[in-house]
């Protein structure tokens, strides 16, 4: 069994090694549509840091019936090129949430934070415009009260690339 283990260990980091290296802009400005309870926005940045890295950051919008929340993410990505204009990529981050409920049966307003770590996992097409769409999976962990637990957060995202 730890064979099998460092067998595919060595296959995987022989893989990722030998990938081409994707040449992206080294900004992205955009929309990133989906969300794990409904429909929700987010303004989304993404910054080059390397032919290979970029970090993004996501300020989200979630309107709910009982409340309206607001999310900080920041995602650290490794990109790797599939093919010509199609790269999938990968990484950690997490952020921070306000929320604010509706008021309560006593009619008093209430309001809520919390933070959270999160993965991305995704793929995209780079056009040969200035444009860049992507679909990618964030699972989030979160931990207070509001959210306080695992939830998939699903998008489609839109960016212009300068």
């Amino acid at each position: 069994m730890t064979k099998r283990i460092l067998i595919f260990a060595f296959f995987l980091l022989g893989t990722i090694c030998t990938m081409q290296s994707q040449d992206f802009s080294k900004h992205a400005l955009g929309v990133r549509i989906g969300d794990n309870d409904g429909f929700g926005v987010e303004a989304s940045y993404q910054l080059g840091l390397s032919s290979t890295n970029r970090l993004e950051l996501d300020l989200g919008w979630r309107s709910e019936d009982a409340f309206t929340a607001i999310k900080l993410a920041g995602i650290y990505q490794w990109v790797f090129n599939l093919d010509k204009g199609f790269n999938w990529y990968v990484g950690p981050g997490g952020g921070v949430g306000f929320v604010d409920f509706d008021d309560d049966i006593l009619g008093r307003d209430s309001s809520d934070s919390y933070f959270f770590i999160a993965g991305d996992i995704g793929i995209e097409y780079n056009f040969d415009i200035p444009l860049l769409i992507s679909l990618d999976v964030r699972p989030e962990i979160g931990f207070g009260d509001f959210n306080d637990d695992l939830d998939l957060d699903i998008a489609l995202g839109v960016r212009y690339q300068f």
